[in-house]
């Protein structure tokens, strides 16, 4: 893409209604533009970061064998009513009727017509186990809408919902899904630390928050610092071995980590000194097992095959996809702007053409823009004319993890520049060089 053929409204100064860095920093890099209170517009390249985490987050739950679908965001009060929690859920539910006078709402979560849906469409056990998923927009009515799309009233979220035959097969997919999340969190560059936590209106007995470590973050954390030297890295994973799945959550449940809701002081005392770690973080995403909350009353049963009608056992599992762009800035990020990890980055590569117009500049940098889209790097071509100065500016605010400056004083020696944006670090080389690098860099993502 070319910067003079893009839609890239970044702003000079920062908007008085923000008040943290991922809110300040999305709207002056021209990333969203605020609609209403808590509902925001999502702009050209807002919008590219939004797709890449979708993207992650599909292939990850598709590779633990899960089923990707979509539901509405308006549903059927009936169905809540059924559940026992239309009246229980408050006032951050939307409610609202049709011309019909049937009463509805804007789902803020799924577990009622998920449960609907699988009621009307399994039978038998023979059909188990099954996990659904979709990525859809939700409404919640917060009272305060603050913070950007880090606490907005309408959001992008992954729900997911197993349905099992028994206790132990729904646990499996709670190890499952806690296993994929560590994953698909990895893959954004980030360190989310899952952490024993209150159900909240959802409900359950199990139940672990996913929280990325950051001043902002709306949670008080107590954690064991053994757990952020957990990585899964490149291991592979068989979701279908229940003993290796259970034996990566040990790992990763064993150290102590809880949220200020779930914190236990004396447990946390009783950890080395050097090892207790007090901080704040954000929450990204969160797994449930319930049981039969839900089938129970909702009459989701399928025949054993002793030929018994059971209810079966329930969890759902969500992921925050428009909070996560924010919690990534929040966690990475500096005075000079957004530094996006590699695996969710608007563009991979930021070519900046110091002397536009000139013959031989504006030759080797149409060159190397057609190089990397043939590399498959995805490169954001800042052809502007304008002074150097703001050209780095603009790519520093919008934080591409690298950037390749040429110039006619390095083409003269055959060379252009590489910059890391999260070191800053810059070496010179020769323009197929740096394609080459920035591919090799790229080819984990």
């Amino acid at each position: 893409m070319r910067l003079t053929q893009y839609f890239l409204p970044v702003l000079k100064e920062t908007p008085a209604e923000a008040q943290i860095a991922s809110h300040r920093l999305m709207l002056r890099a021209g990333m969203i533009r605020q609609a209403s209170a808590g509902i925001y517009s999502w702009l050209p390249l807002g919008y590219r970061v939004l797709r890449r985490i979708e993207t992650i987050v599909h292939e990850e739950q598709q590779r633990a064998g899960h089923i990707p679908m979509l539901m509405p965001t308006i549903q059927s009060a009936d169905l809540w009513r059924e559940s026992g929690r239309y009246d229980d859920y408050g006032e951050e539910m939307l409610r609202l009727r049709d011309r019909h006078d049937r009463e509805l709402l804007y789902g803020p979560t799924n577990e009622e017509l998920i449960t609907e849906i699988f009621r009307t469409g399994v039978a038998s056990y023979k059909e188990l186990p099954l996990t659904l998923y979709h990525i859809q927009w939700k409404f919640r009515d917060e009272i305060r809408p603050r913070f950007g799309v880090m606490r907005g009233r309408e959001f992008l979220m992954k729900d997911g919902y197993n349905f099992d035959l028994t206790k132990e097969d729904a646990l499996h997919a709670y190890n499952r899904h806690m296993v994929s999340y560590i994953r698909t969190y990895e893959r954004m560059g980030l360190k989310a630390i899952p952490m024993r936590a209150d159900s909240g209106p959802i409900g359950g007995d199990n139940t672990h928050e996913f929280l990325v470590l950051a001043p902002t973050g709306e949670s008080g954390v107590y954690y064991d610092r053994a757990v952020t030297d957990l990585t899964l890295g490149e291991r592979a994973i068989d979701y279908g071995d229940r003993a290796a799945v259970a034996a990566i959550c040990t790992d990763w449940t064993t150290p102590y980590a809880r949220t200020d809701e779930t914190h236990d002081p004396a447990l946390f005392a009783a950890l080395p000194e050097a090892r207790r770690v007090e901080g704040r973080g954000i929450e990204v995403g969160q797994i449930f097992y319930f049981g039969t909350k839900y089938s129970e009353p909702l009459k989701a049963l399928v025949s054993t095959e002793e030929g018994e009608r059971v209810p079966v056992h329930m969890g759902s599992h969500g992921i925050g996809v428009s909070r996560l762009v924010g919690a990534i800035i929040e966690a990475s990020h500096d005075d000079r702007g957004i530094v996006w990890p590699e695996g969710v980055a608007p563009f991979r590569v930021g070519l900046v053409n110091l002397r536009q117009g000139d013959g031989a500049t504006d030759a080797a940098c149409a060159a190397l823009y057609g190089e990397l889209r043939a590399a498959g790097l995805d490169p954001l071509y800042d052809d502007r004319d304008e002074r150097a100065g703001a050209k780095f500016a603009t790519m520093d605010l919008i934080g591409l993890p690298w950037r390749i400056t040429v110039g006619p004083r390095g083409l003269a020696a055959g060379k252009v520049e590489l910059t890391a944006r999260r070191s800053g670090e810059t070496e010179e080389m020769s323009p197929a060089e740096a394609v080459a690098r920035c591919t090799e860099i790229y080819r984990g993502h």
